[in-house]
């Protein structure tokens, strides 16, 4: 596992060049802050979920999240990395 880049987790906002005194967006309002507070993803992180196990004993390698919008792929992989110290590179299929 590489060391994380000291850096600020980029959020829709910001990632959006808006003025930083500008209302945010619904979704950035609304994403979680905290692993514990992501919901509908206990098959993952709940106590014996595959990622809180790798949580656990610092096992944690690279991971694809796959799945459709909305289902907190990206939210879940910021928070891993912002938990494990590593750096967290986002690669869109979409735009790939």
């Amino acid at each position: 596992m590489s060391p994380k880049r000291p850096q600020e987790t980029p959020t829709l906002f910001a990632a959006a060049g808006l003025d930083h005194d500008a209302p945010h967006p619904l979704p950035d309002r609304l994403r979680p802050r905290a692993l514990s507070d992501v919901v509908g993803q206990d098959h993952i992180l709940g106590p014996d979920g595959a990622l809180t196990r790798m949580l656990e004993t610092r096992t944690l390698g690279s991971l694809v999240f796959w799945g459709p919008p909305g289902t907190g792929k990206t939210t879940v992989a910021r928070l891993l990395a912002d938990a494990t110290d590593l750096h967290f590179e986002q690669i869109s299929a979409v735009f790939s």
